[in-house]
């Protein structure tokens, strides 16, 4: 028998060799597959036909305030509120409704607002973070957050405290979280456990959830 043949029998598993080749052929392909349509998108040669939406007239009550605006019905309500009022207290963070620096308050109501058109709310209260304080008078959330720290950088903190708000709105309702363990009580009690998960769409990239935390309790007139 030839030393050099293989003594594997013609129905033997067949191995795949990685070597440097195949990784950059692979490395390679994908990289056109996502560049590409990119690149044709931005040179004008995909063909759309889609006419451009026509503005729409929107009318917004802000902090007790009406705004009549022209808006391309694709705006969100974000957009809105940074680029048209300058209302910028609503942060841009991941525009993907992942990390809730955006959250304002509809109708009470807590709501990403990089993920909703202003169309949508014609006619709805709406409750951004420079909303909540009378005049000098800071909302109770916020007085509490400066109290216990609740922030660093500050970027996510318009964020947190709009969310605090309509989550501390939503407990006195009732409404149980994911962790609620007595349902049969008009409403859950606040420990850490359940302030931590009703705020978890809300992301601190310094980590300041502790202080987020105790001034969430403070506020809502818990000991802590």
């Amino acid at each position: 028998m030839d030393e050099h043949k293989s003594n594997k029998g013609p129905d033997a598993p067949s191995t795949f060799e990685v070597t440097r080749r195949t990784v950059i052929e692979t490395g390679a392909t994908a990289l056109l597959l996502t560049t590409l349509p990119r690149a044709a998108l931005a040179a004008g040669a995909v063909d759309d036909n889609e006419p451009p939406a026509s503005p729409a007239q929107v009318e917004l009550q802000i902090n007790g305030q009406a705004h009549s605006l022209m808006l391309d019905p694709r705006t969100t309500l974000l957009d809105t509120l940074r680029e048209h009022l300058a209302l910028t207290g609503s942060k841009k963070g991941c525009d993907h409704g992942q990390c809730g620096a955006c959250t304002v308050l509809i109708d009470g109501r807590r709501i990403n607002s990089c993920l909703t058109l202003a169309v949508m709310h014609d006619g709805q209260s709406i409750t951004t973070i420079e909303g909540l304080a009378a005049g000098d008078n800071l909302h109770p959330l916020q007085a509490a957050f400066v109290e216990h720290d609740g922030f660093q950088c500050g970027y996510c903190t318009s964020g947190q405290i709009c969310s605090a708000v309509g989550m501390l709105a939503e407990s006195r309702q009732g409404m149980p979280s994911y962790v609620t363990e007595d349902l049969t009580q008009p409403a859950a009690d606040l420990t850490d456990v359940e302030i931590r998960e009703r705020m978890s769409g809300n992301i601190c990239r310094c980590a300041a959830y502790p202080n987020i935390v105790a001034a969430i309790k403070q506020a809502a007139g818990i000991a802590t």
